[in-house]
């Protein structure tokens, strides 16, 4: 008697998604698309990650009642003759056409995974600044290009970093011999990079040719990044890219500027006059009172004029620096626009709190590590499409949150296997069959709490050392 498996279950959404991604998969002809079996397993693997939010193949045998056993789960990971890559640029097409989107904001920002101090099969980890204590963890970095438009938010892209090994120890050494006071020209010289080792900035920049080139039906707006990307070279690269959007990063406050012939920081600069008080829009909602600064002024590092914002929160005492480098636009307008960045912190936070990878993942090599997130990146993109989400979007309405629409995924997915034995020719066999495969996926876990049946030794008195006592 056959009973649908609890929880992970071939769900409608799932079941479309699958079916149109693999249609767009094959009308690109670079590949033969999804076998029957890989599609089943990919609904399975997807809706898995939703309901136990976690890449795990031991909780969907668990989940499923063991009608997905773990080991048939992971050779298909491994072994399965899928294009992975186009996969996910599949489902951006896809998601593109669904939702008639020609224009957009790029988006770029990076995040780590922080792992065991002795990792020696996991992909690229090395050591990473803790942000937070100003320490370092042992962990992977990724970097993510997200699309926001008026719509709906995509993941587009992502990229593993690694630091360069000569370069980390080079700076390492120069650091320790810079603070004994030995000069520039007496230390060793910086190595050359290395090219199977790119930078955050070569990395973004590669990921924003690789979305122009596979959709160039999509304008870009604008590129929003950190300061990290405030360097002139990838700001006029990523400008010859996108076809000369706008685009807006940060400077530091030491930065220097020419003025009237001479070289000064943007903090002197901008502290000559007192800011203008305005109301700024946040992504087109709530208005909140800044005080903002602006001029077109030539940054030395650049090596050309950029349009500089100085920008101060109600609350704030300093003032941060944006940086601009279409000069035609108002600096209001490039204020409102660089709101949108806090768009990839939130789907950062979604991706990492739902979307399984962030949680028990220890999948080793760069294939393992590679299609883990490629996968919870298709969650989110199987969100989107969501019914109840997918209908909201159209209309114009906010959209549900991610944790709201993976909860209504779980309780889809147990009243579908209520109904299933409520349906069945004979419920109260069906039911017990149910109870039956639920306690059978039961593991015993013994505690180590009660001590029952173990040997706590000897703990009395001995008759022959009394005396001493």
């Amino acid at each position: 008697m056959a009973i649908s498996p609890v929880l992970i279950d071939s769900l409608p959404c799932a079941k479309q998604y699958v079916l149109h991604l693999n249609d767009t998969l094959k009308s690109s002809k670079a590949s033969a698309g999804l076998t029957a079996c890989q599609c089943t397993w990919l609904i399975t693997v997807l809706v898995g990650i939703l309901v136990t939010g976690t890449l795990n193949w031991a909780a969907y045998e668990r989940y499923s009642l063991k009608v997905y056993r773990q080991s048939r789960l992971r050779w298909m990971f491994y072994h399965a003759k899928i294009a992975w890559p186009l996969l996910l640029q599949s489902s951006i097409g896809y998601l593109l056409m669904y939702y008639a989107i020609h224009q957009g904001v790029l988006i770029i920002d990076d995040t780590d995974k922080r792992r065991s101090k002795r990792t020696m099969r996991i992909a690229g980890a090395h050591k990473v600044k803790d942000k937070k204590t100003g320490g370092y963890f042992n962990g992977q970095e990724l970097i993510f290009l997200v699309l926001v438009t008026d719509v709906v938010t995509i993941p587009v892209a992502f990229r593993w970093y690694t630091p360069d090994p000569a370069l980390s120890a080079w700076r390492q050494e120069n650091r320790r011999l810079k603070a004994l006071g030995m000069p520039a020209e007496a230390r060793p010289r910086k190595p050359n990079a290395h090219p199977g080792y790119p930078t955050k900035q070569a990395l973004a920049q590669a990921m924003l040719r690789e979305f122009t080139a596979r959709f160039p039906g999509v304008r870009i707006q604008s590129v929003l990044a950190d300061a990290l990307y405030g360097t002139g070279e990838f700001m006029d690269l990523a400008a010859s890219v996108t076809g000369n959007a706008q685009i807006v990063s940060q400077l530091r406050s030491n930065q220097l500027v020419f003025s009237r012939g001479r070289k000064v920081d943007l903090a002197t600069y901008f502290s000559r006059q007192a800011g203008a008080a305005t109301l700024l829009p946040i992504r087109g909602g709530e208005k909140k009172q800044v005080t903002m600064l602006a001029a077109r002024l030539p940054v030395k590092a650049h090596g050309k004029r950029r349009f500089v914002i100085a920008l101060k929160y109600e609350g704030e005492t300093a003032y941060r620096y944006l940086v601009a480098s279409d000069l035609s636009w108002r600096h209001q307008d490039i204020a409102e626009l660089y709101t949108l960045r806090w768009l990839v912190e939130v789907f950062i936070q979604d991706w990492k709190c739902h979307a399984g990878w962030n949680k028990l993942t220890q999948h080793q090599g760069i294939e393992g590590s590679t299609r883990g997130v490629i996968l919870s990146l298709l969650c989110d993109h199987l969100l989107l499409l969501h019914p109840t989400q997918s209908a909201r979007l159209k209309n114009k309405q906010p959209g549900l949150s991610v944790g709201c629409l993976i909860e209504s995924i779980k309780a889809e997915a147990l009243v579908g296997t209520m109904e299933a034995i409520v349906q069945a020719e004979d419920p109260g066999a069906a039911r017990k069959v149910f109870t039956s495969a639920i306690r059978a996926t039961l593991e015993e876990r013994l505690s180590r709490k009660h001590l029952a049946g173990v040997d706590l030794g000897r703990m009395e008195a001995s008759p022959s050392l009394r005396y001493r006592q």
